[in-house]
């Protein structure tokens, strides 16, 4: 990898790494665009193969992030933070070191609770640092904010796709039963859908087949299932060469990030099939939504109706990618760099005639 050229390329403010000892600690924070606010982004922690790897993550995961809230309306920026490690080297002593790292960076990023972290995690980086937020969970959590965000957009693709609004006896599969496929299985259930599940988590797989009636499938079935849509909500590039070929589902809508292996080649790939494909960071952005709103008093009323217009958003989307003839990708990315340019002009000064 060119790092300097590769950053450059994606568009990015600013990567910083961060490393120590006692405790040891291998961190990237990748600031995107702060236009129109503060980087937010959650931190994961995770045993990457390898460090261009992690970085890799960081840089598209951030600039999902920018792309994320300008999609949604919400006044911030796009960042992301990797830590390089497996689960069991967790302690509370590498968080607050962690903690000390997004203290020094002095507000230009805040950040949150993403994979392998929990509340207690996130609380031991604030002991560090006030650029956290998911600390008091006074909504519940962003998963099942996220979840309705999902079940919304997959509304708006059937009525885009299909040009209707009937839910029941459509087919779902769900790949991944973290929180948010859960919670996701749960509307979906509400409302009359099937449901085909799989996890490499038995004990979930398990559960969700006993207060659903989901039909439980390996992780290599999920994909070439016969089914009306597909939910990714386990971990990213899991929609690439070797894996959309497999696919039968009319709709593409779940709570994964980074979900094309890569954003070009497999958007079009897609698009060529037929394939009606809801982007990650428009129909997962319950998530943002729900700790920006924690962060400056939460609003209940104010954050659930922010979640519902991803319904309306994705809508305009799908209306971007058939009037021009692209992808839903390069239609979302195109609304959202349409809002951040507007956001630039307006802070330029006219200049005098």
């Amino acid at each position: 990898m060119l790092l300097f050229e590769t950053v450059r390329e994606m568009g990015h403010e600013q990567v910083i790494f961060c490393h120590g000892k006692n405790p040891d600690i291998k961190a990237i924070i990748a600031i995107h665009d702060r236009t129109l606010g503060p980087a937010m982004g959650a931190t994961r922690l995770f045993p990457y193969v390898s460090e261009e790897a992690a970085l890799k993550d960081a840089l598209r995961l951030s600039r999902g992030m920018t792309y994320k809230a300008a999609c949604a309306n919400i006044p911030a920026g796009g960042g992301k933070a990797v830590i390089i490690a497996h689960p069991e080297q967790k302690t509370p002593e590498l968080f607050r070191a962690y903690g000390r790292f997004i203290e020094g960076l002095n507000g230009r990023f805040i950040t949150g609770q993403d994979v392998n972290l929990t509340p207690e995690d996130v609380r031991s980086i604030r002991k560090e640092t006030k650029y956290v937020v998911g600390v008091s969970e006074k909504s519940g959590g962003p998963a099942p904010v996220t979840a309705l965000g999902v079940f919304l957009g997959i509304k708006a693709a059937v009525e885009s796709h299909w040009e209707s609004q009937e839910l029941k006896g459509l087919k779902v599969a769900i790949q991944g039963l973290g929180n948010v496929g859960k919670n996701l299985c749960h509307h979906l259930h509400e409302h009359g859908m099937k449901l085909y599940v799989t996890d490499v988590d038995t004990a979930k797989t398990e559960e969700v087949k006993q207060l659903f009636g989901a039909t439980v499938v390996s992780p290599k079935e999920i994909y070439a299932l016969d089914v009306d849509i597909f939910a990714p909500c386990a971990l990213g590039g899991m929609l690439n060469s070797e894996t959309i070929p497999l696919l039968k589902a009319g709709i593409i809508a779940g709570a994964a990030n980074n979900q094309l292996g890569d954003e070009q080649i497999h958007s079009q790939m897609l698009t060529q099939k037929g394939i009606t494909y809801c982007p990650d960071y428009v129909i997962n952005a319950g998530g943002l939504i729900n700790v920006y709103n924690e962060m400056i008093g939460y609003n209940e009323e104010k954050a659930f109706q922010q979640v519902h217009n991803i319904y309306d958003t994705l809508l305009a989307i799908f209306d971007i990618a058939k009037q021009q003839k692209i992808t839903t990708n390069d239609a979302s990315k195109q609304l959202a760099e349409d809002r951040i340019m507007n956001a630039k002009k307006s802070k330029i000064p006219e200049l005098a005639a």
